[in-house]
């Protein structure tokens, strides 16, 4: 199989952003094979687009190239970035929308709230090499002009210490994780989905297996017991979803509707 490059913006679909990149990407590789993962990411948010990258990567081959582009930075100081893990090359700006990535891996560590140390398995380079980037530089599209270009030369198979320089610290924010207590654990909503579910920050495994029986508390709103699928329950259902977190959905309706809830909102599992 070629190489694959898959694309995660803000940029939505009523413009004709999207298209130029993909143009870019096709002049220089036009036998790679493109992947759209999601264009409808809010705008800035990314915080949501770090969550979702890093909840698909790991289905693509190995060698894929993600390139991410949810940049409210861009045309400033910030420095644009090849990360390679030992699976994947992401191609983005070095502004923590590949927290959830790194932290994955063991060979990250924190150095402060801003920042990751990197060693091991994970290697990130700056992207300095302006004689692979389209000429000219617009100030405000560096994904067509930059990140674009970029990822095509690494779909040749070009190295990534040839379009950059290596570097062993890169943004990050901290991610939420659970709180933890004798009878509840406490989380929060991460994204919402198409469907209104709400995805929260909760992990099957951080449930004690002795909790056989919990409530599940968001806003006003109490939910019995943990099932399996969208169809059981009546309204409002908790279950763990596909991406491994606990979901709290409604059974054919919108749960983030229907509860005015959003990206945020405190939730709670409380054992019975």
């Amino acid at each position: 199989m070629g190489a694959v490059i898959t694309l995660t913006t803000d940029f939505g679909l009523n413009d004709a952003y999207v298209a130029a990149i993909k143009g870019v990407i096709l002049s220089i590789n036009p036998e790679v094979t493109l992947v759209d993962i999601c264009h409808n990411i809010r705008p800035q948010n990314i915080r949501q687009a770090a969550f979702l990258i890093s909840t698909v990567c790991d289905y693509f081959p190995y060698q894929t190239i993600h390139l991410v582009v949810v940049d409210p930075g861009v045309g400033t100081s910030r420095r644009p970035l090849i990360l390679k893990t030992p699976r994947s090359f992401f191609v983005a700006p070095d502004n923590g929308v590949l927290s959830y990535v790194i932290h994955a891996s063991t060979a990250a560590s924190p150095t402060d709230g801003e920042h990751v140390k990197l060693g091991g398995d994970l290697k990130a380079y700056v992207i300095i090499r302006s004689e692979y980037w389209l000429t000219p530089v617009s100030n405000t599209f560096h994904g067509r002009d930059i990140f674009a270009p970029v990822a095509a030369r690494l779909s040749l198979g070009m190295p990534p210490s040839s379009l950059g320089t290596n570097v062993d610290t890169i943004t990050s924010f901290r991610i939420p994780v659970p709180t933890v207590e004798e009878d509840r654990i406490t989380g929060e909503v991460l994204h919402v989905d198409n469907f209104g579910s709400l995805i929260t920050n909760i992990r099957e495994n951080d449930l004690p297996q002795a909790w056989q029986n919990v409530n599940i508390v968001i806003g006003n709103h109490v939910i019995e017991k943990v099932v399996k699928t969208y169809a059981e329950g009546q309204d409002l259902i908790a279950l763990f979803g596909s991406s491994g977190y606990l979901e709290i959905s409604r059974k054919n309706g919108n749960a983030a509707a229907f509860l005015n809830s959003d990206i945020g909102e405190k939730i709670i599992v409380q054992r019975r």
